[in-house]
């Protein structure tokens, strides 16, 4: 033993030790020198706010999803790996293992992305007990549509980076998410948006709609209803239609939101335009009357115009030319207006302009003037019947209220409220009234001249009989692309009903674009405006003429109910009252998020999912 302490070993041991500690001693003073690193704080997730209809129906909700991710390089045993995980994610094995051995040098992969709750808890569960160290999932903020198709085009659609890319969603992205700076730890809110439509009422006209589709084969169809005092859209359709939940699998047309990016023309409904600017403008009067033989035949400067009529006529005033929809009474009353002025009247009603609703993409549309090099002898009297000219569905609405309101137009919205989080109002529409275009005597002649078109004329089928309506119906051929001009086949019917008309409070205007058989408006939109216009009549609970009463006793009972208490699996809380799920949110163990009021509406996780420690629990109730 003493030998093998010699000097000599004891020496080197020692000088050993001494470089050891001169070595830790200038790494620490390396260390103290060198200047400190602010440590950059993970930015906190935010919470985009939700979109409600008027009355706070969820429309567009705030969930998470999960990307599943793994490196690559600290797997050992890849078809272990995969085996495990396929079932959960939907994939088979052996695409798994060609993907990870394709990045096995890769430190970062995404394996599947926007995984929901369910998913990743399972997923999480095989890691825990796999020891799958090398496996974890990056949360996203995302949406959930819990009306799915309900309002799709006028919603719109978040995509994956949390940014709108559609509809409202898009619109108001800085609304719903307001920019944070990257050093921001504390936790943001978006704002939510109300919108102005009823998502009860918007269901039931949606039905309507989507039948008359089916029936008519119609390749496109559009249904806008408007408060024609305030503006506010109650009802925006847009069909086909899309499941916002699937929006990545729909085609152009489902996405299209055709009443603001399309441009039409509208055919004989302008007619009510075209006989408002004519009658205000003194250039006929109510009881000037043209005869009307069947075609109107003229020559200026050596240009032949032959607009020919569907009738002979005979004698008519205006309000017989709107009940017939002459075409040749209105191309002889617009030799009796200045041009000029025509058109400024047209574009004073908002036609060849943006309405300015709160919607992407919005068209202009187009009106020709005088120095266009495709006007002619015949544009006059053939934009007076609705042609050579395009308008949108919302330009025709946002028009109607001029006649609805006095002459006074209202500026269209589809913005009802804007609130924080807690339910703070930040904004409240209030109606905004534009220039008067026209006299409130005009509107008058205008409204009775369009119920007499629901009475007797060409709007018949719209007639509601116990309340009053006045309606225009127009039927027009749609261009050939393929071989200029109009088309013999492709149709666009359209009609736009105005009620009651002696107190209007309701504008409706239906579009079905490219019926197969039947084509005529005043056979196939003006009766869905008759459905469409009496649910909107009993929604809105206007009184009609023959309305029935009832009485109540006052007294109404109301169910008990006990709160609900969680076991080993997630229940079906469907329909269960907000007041019953309260002791819910005193779970530490869980987080529990309860967004809207009223009942349950759905849930995630899904009923007889196994409940684990600090499982996410989102209920969504109306």
């Amino acid at each position: 033993m003493n030998k093998f302490f010699g000097s000599i070993r004891v020496w080197i041991f020692n000088i050993v030790l001494l470089l050891a500690l001169v070595f830790t001693y200038l790494k620490y003073i390396k260390l103290a020198l060198t200047p400190s690193v602010d440590v950059q704080s993970i930015p906190s997730m935010q919470e985009r706010g939700s979109i409600v209809d008027r009355n706070g129906k969820h429309l567009a909700v705030q969930t998470n999803f999960y990307h599943f991710i793994v490196t690559p390089r600290d797997i050992k045993d890849v078809d272990s790996f995969a085996q495990a995980v396929a079932p959960v994610l939907d994939m088979n094995p052996y695409e798994i293992v060609q993907l990870v051995n394709a990045n096995s040098s890769k430190s970062f992969l995404y394996i599947k992305k926007r995984l929901d709750t369910r998913e990743q808890d399972e997923l999480q569960k095989i890691i825990d007990q796999n020891n799958f160290n090398f496996a974890g999932f990056e949360r996203i903020p995302g949406r959930v549509y819990p009306e799915n198709a309900l309002a799709a085009q006028l919603i719109g659609y978040m995509g994956s980076d949390g940014v709108g890319l559609a509809g409202i969603e898009y619109i108001m992205q800085d609304t719903l998410s307001p920019q944070i700076s990257s050093d921001s730890t504390a936790d943001r809110h978006g704002q939510n948006v109300f919108l102005t439509i009823d998502a009860n009422l918007q269901h039931k006209l949606e039905q309507i709609a989507a039948e008359k589709m089916r029936e008519t084969q119609a390749e496109s169809m559009m249904l806008i209803a408007a408060d024609s005092k305030s503006g506010e859209i109650l009802s925006y359709i847009s069909l086909p239609s899309v499941d916002l939940n699937e929006y990545g699998r729909a085609t152009s047309a489902q996405t299209m939101d055709r009443p603001a990016v399309y441009a039409y023309e509208p055919g004989s409904v302008f007619k009510i335009f075209s006989a408002a600017i004519l009658l205000d403008t003194g250039s006929v009067t109510p009881v000037d009357s043209f005869l009307c033989d069947g075609v109107y035949e003229k020559i200026f400067d050596h240009d032949k115009i032959r607009i020919t009529c569907l009738d002979h006529h005979g004698w008519l005033n205006v309000r017989g030319a709107l009940q017939y929809s002459c075409n040749e009474y209105f191309a002889q009353a617009t030799e009796k207006i200045v041009t000029s002025v025509f058109l400024e009247r047209i574009r004073a009603l908002g036609f060849g302009e943006k309405t300015g609703i709160e919607l992407p993409g919005e068209t202009r549309g187009s009106v020709k003037n005088e120095n266009d090099r495709f006007w002619s002898a015949r544009s006059k009297p053939t934009i007076a019947i609705g042609q050579e000219l395009s308008v949108s569905a919302l330009q025709m609405v946002q028009a109607a209220t001029a006649i609805a309101n006095k002459g006074v137009p209202v500026q269209l919205t589809v913005i009802s409220r804007i609130t924080t989080y807690d339910g703070k109002d930040l904004f409240v529409h209030k109606p905004v009234y534009k220039d008067a275009v026209f006299s409130e005597r005009t509107t008058q002649t205008i409204l009775s001249d369009m119920e007499t078109v629901a009475q007797t004329g060409t709007g018949s089928r719209a007639n509601i009989r116990d309340i009053s309506i006045g309606v225009k119906t127009g039927t027009a051929q749609m261009a050939d692309l393929v071989n200029g001009g109009y088309s013999d086949t492709d149709y666009l019917s359209n009609c736009l009903a105005i009620f009651p008309t002696d107190n209007p409070k309701v504008i409706l205007y239906i579009v079905i674009e490219k019926a197969k058989g039947e084509t005529y408006a005043g056979r196939i939109v003006a009766p869905v405006i008759n459905e469409a216009a009496n649910v909107i009549i009993d929604h809105l609970g206007m009184q009609r003429g023959n309305a029935l009463s009832a009485e109540h006793n006052g007294v109404i009972s109301i169910a008990s109910s006990s709160p609900v208490v969680l076991g080993d699996t997630m229940p079906d809380l469907t329909g269960v009252p907000k007041r019953d799920l309260m002791l819910l949110l005193r779970r530490k163990d869980l987080s529990v998020q309860i967004k809207g009021d009223g009942y349950v509406k759905s849930q995630s996780p899904a009923a007889g999912t196994p409940i684990t420690e600090n499982m996410q629990i989102e209920l969504y109730l109306e």
